[in-house]
């Protein structure tokens, strides 16, 4: 459970991070990148604007693989495992049918019933 939510952690700041990234930058050349075009500058605009679509698609592959992360790492409990070993655990104390259980009760019929001896006389 720990390491799932840390990793929706990490794909909310992923998320928030990619936001901010593709709202600084215009797809025009223009956009904050412009804004900060002086002769004395160490990036220039060309560079900011590379920056950012790097930026922007790293973060989204990495957002890819977080995701990805997060479906391996969902807790699951194992509800339908339980429901099978209680359904094995029932068919084993449970008749199997109870119409072929009765016949067996019974005497078949090809078998002659055995005789009761009489009252006062001896058995065979």
């Amino acid at each position: 459970m720990g390491l799932y939510v840390f990793i929706s952690v990490l794909i909310l700041i992923t998320c928030i991070l990619i936001g901010l990234i593709v709202l600084v930058q215009n797809s025009k050349g223009g956009g904050l990148a412009s804004n900060f075009a002086s002769s004395n500058q160490i990036m220039g605009v060309r560079k900011t604007a590379d920056f950012l679509e790097r930026a922007t698609w790293t973060l989204a592959v990495v957002l890819l693989f977080l995701s990805l992360a997060s479906v391996f790492s969902i807790p699951r409990n194992n509800q339908e495992g339980a429901v099978k070993t209680e359904l094995s655990t029932e068919n084993a104390t449970a008749p199997i049918n109870a119409a072929t259980q009765a016949p067996a009760q019974q005497q078949p019929a090809n078998q002659p019933a055995q005789e009761q001896p009489a009252e006062g006389k001896p058995a065979k």
